[in-house]
């Protein structure tokens, strides 16, 4: 039977950083969602719709004005011209651990922390019920852009000293990998994960505003990145495919499941009760989830997490867990690895926990269902198949730099 509803025109996304890996992803992605998603970025990008600095109030005034976002040629001339005012954002642009080498810290300050500070009050502005003069749509019969919510990308880099097991253990004795939840401290060993975590607190502050009802959702993304390892060690410990796969057991997750947490934390954050005669919001308007691989890890017993932290010449230490854990979960892999000259990691020594985000809304979560599991990826590698997403594919490699800064760069 046919619905009586009205068919709704899709909800306009803005994607900052739309030029970088996942911004780019989100771009690629969003339409398959039901969503329009418009770019932004400093750098041109076929996936960019309007190049510009998030930081930019003017440049925020102007796109969260309906009149003035249709009259651009960049959307006039597309094909959404009666393109839906912005209703979410998705905060993907950074000044990321690469461009520790080639950019100051004052520009990480001011990149990472003031410009995302003027993002968030603007679209906090949106949810008041009072315009300005100077807002071409001020008036009661205009529309009106109101932000209903916003996905900050924030990543596992934020715990840094966290994230090594802890110093307090007895000396000599072998120390478990490290359990990583959202209540693992905070403890930046860097100027990335120091701006990174202070821009978490900064949505904090902006969602708890009496005068600002914007939702607010930070998503701490694990390694996603194509491009190899920067250290040096690991790079020669494995080959980089090799290595990537052993690291989707316990730090990594795949882009397009990067996307469907995107997806679900916009859904989170706008879900509704129809209980009675009116809806009713109740969706999240604040929390911090990691948006990691599910790890196959965590329901080990202690000795094996110790293990997990162990180097072992005679391969008894990680090595020995990583085989038994990916052999019960996809038997015949040992002999398939063997085949191609693969080796499991020798050490562990963290272990992301994802299955908040994985909860259901109603329980606190964002009911993300992750589907490029390290399960899935040793099944396809069994039958010979391409063990990551199309989407990674499609993204591809994109380097942080216009010239040669590390392994990072490409030319």
């Amino acid at each position: 039977m046919a619905s009586s509803t009205p068919t709704l025109r899709p909800e306009t996304v803005l994607v900052t950083g739309s030029s970088g890996h996942l911004g780019r992803a989100l771009m690629l992605s969003l339409p398959s969602y039901g969503y329009t998603p418009i770019g932004l970025d400093i750098k041109p990008n076929s996936t960019t719709t309007f190049i510009g600095s998030f930081g930019d109030a003017s440049l925020l005034q102007n796109l969260f004005s309906p009149s003035w976002l249709r009259a651009q040629p960049e959307i006039s001339s597309s094909n959404h011209p009666n393109l839906e005012p912005i209703s979410h954002i998705i905060h993907c642009a950074t000044l990321h651990k690469p461009h520790i080498e080639s950019h100051t810290k004052a520009q990480f300050v001011q990149t990472n922390i003031a410009d995302t500070l003027t993002l968030l009050e603007a679209a906090a502005a949106t949810t008041t019920t009072t315009t300005t003069s100077g807002d071409p749509d001020a008036n009661t019969n205009s529309e009106r852009t109101t932000i209903k919510s916003f996905t900050y990308i924030s990543t596992t880099s934020t715990f840094g000293r966290s994230l090594s097991p802890l110093p307090f253990f007895v000396p000599g004795v072998p120390k478990p990998a490290v359990h990583i939840t959202e209540q693992t401290p905070c403890l930046p060993k860097n100027i990335y994960g120091l701006t990174k975590s202070s821009a978490e607190d900064l949505c904090y502050l902006i969602s708890s505003s009496s005068s600002s009802s914007l939702p607010i959702i930070i998503l701490k993304t694990s390694r996603f990145f194509p491009e190899a390892d920067d250290d040096a060690d690991r790079r020669n410990m494995l080959g980089d495919e090799n290595l990537k796969l052993c690291e989707l057991a316990y730090r990594r997750v795949d882009i397009a499941d990067i996307v469907s947490a995107c997806v679900a934390s916009i859904r989170a954050q706008q879900t509704t009760s129809t209980r009675g005669t009116s809806n009713k919001r109740i969706g999240r308007n604040f929390g911090k989830y990691i948006i990691s691989s599910p790890s196959p890890f965590l329901d080990l017993p202690q000795e094996d997490w110790v293990r997990l932290n162990t180097s072992s010449p005679d391969g008894a230490g990680a090595e020995k867990v990583f085989a038994e854990v990916a052999e019960r979960l996809c038997p015949g892999i040992g002999a398939v690895m063997e085949q191609k000259g693969w080796k499991w990691l020798g050490r562990v020594d963290r272990v992301y926990d994802s299955r908040l985000a994985m909860e259901e809304t109603e329980n606190g979560g964002l009911g993300w269902k992750p589907e490029w599991t390290f399960q899935r990826a040793l099944e396809r590698i069994v039958r010979g198949e391409e063990w990551r997403s199309g989407l990674t594919r499609e993204v591809g490699k994109l380097g942080y730099h216009d010239r040669v800064w590390g392994v990072y760069t490409t030319e």
